[in-house]
């Protein structure tokens, strides 16, 4: 699977509109901290591509892509971040003629009409609890806690001929036993961290921070760790000093698996 993460940034984006602190202008320059809404394009021989989350920087990083049309997709959860291109990709289906299908656990189904209920009839958004296939992959999600926020969803993707597999976890906090279990030993952990060290009271905050998500890369002693999600708080003119198995995303950062 090759994995090509479109957007790497918070809910706000970099640069946030209000904000003129030295990452966001360096970004409004141009520069390297420049970060659209968080989104992957999966990629496996034989089969169309699969988009994972379609916030509202959707245009944009199809057009990067240059990509005229998506046939299917993945969602975490309802938050706009993560929704907020649905409306736009409904509307492209329309004038293309076309429908696609979106995989998502039941009760984000529920929330995503709620919000756009007219885009039903070109976006078939369909239940994967009990998980979908894709190439030699098998895809299944788990709910997760995304502190303040309510909650999301993860994704667990493992490939029986290889043995190889990774998750997809990109807004969640405090998870509990339970819901870490399916972290452990896997070969890659995407996980959202917005901050370095977060400084915000713990009832207020809705992700891991960089020195929780380092704890919880040993703790679940994973092979290989990219921390996406970002807020401007992270500057990537900055040496962190993570570990050789830990990287911030980039926009347009590929992955193999």
């Amino acid at each position: 699977m090759k994995i090509t993460f479109l957007g790497n940034g918070d809910s706000l984006g970099t640069p946030r509109v209000y904000c003129e602190c030295g990452v966001c202008e360096e970004a409004r320059a141009g520069g390297r901290n420049v970060r659209l809404r968080p989104s992957v394009w999966l990629e496996c021989e034989g089969e169309e591509p699969m988009l994972l989350d379609c916030g509202p920087d959707w245009r944009l990083q199809m057009e990067k892509l240059s990509v005229k049309n998506v046939s299917q997709g993945l969602l975490t959860h309802a938050h706009f971040d993560h929704i907020g291109g649905l409306v736009e990709w409904a509307d492209a289906c329309r004038w293309l003629d076309a429908t696609a299908t979106v995989h998502t656990p039941k009760e984000v189904i529920k929330e995503v009409l709620d919000r756009f209920p007219w885009i039903g009839s070109r976006l078939k958004l369909t239940e994967n609890d009990g998980g979908i296939r894709y190439g030699g992959w098998t895809i299944v999600p788990w709910r997760v806690n995304h502190g303040k926020n309510g909650y999301s969803y993860a994704y667990r993707f493992d490939h029986s001929a290889s043995g190889r597999s990774w998750v997809y976890c990109s807004d969640s906090f405090d998870m509990s036993v339970e819901e870490k279990a399916p972290l452990m030993g896997v070969d890659l952990l995407v996980l959202g961290t917005s901050y370095y060290r977060e400084p915000y009271e713990r009832e207020t905050r809705s992700l891991y921070d960089v020195v929780e998500g380092l704890e919880l890369v040993r703790e679940a002693g994973v092979g290989q760790a990219v921390f996406t999600h970002l807020s401007h708080d992270i500057d990537m003119r900055m040496d962190y000093g993570l570990p050789a198995n830990v990287r911030l995303a980039t926009e347009g950062l590929v992955l193999t698996i």
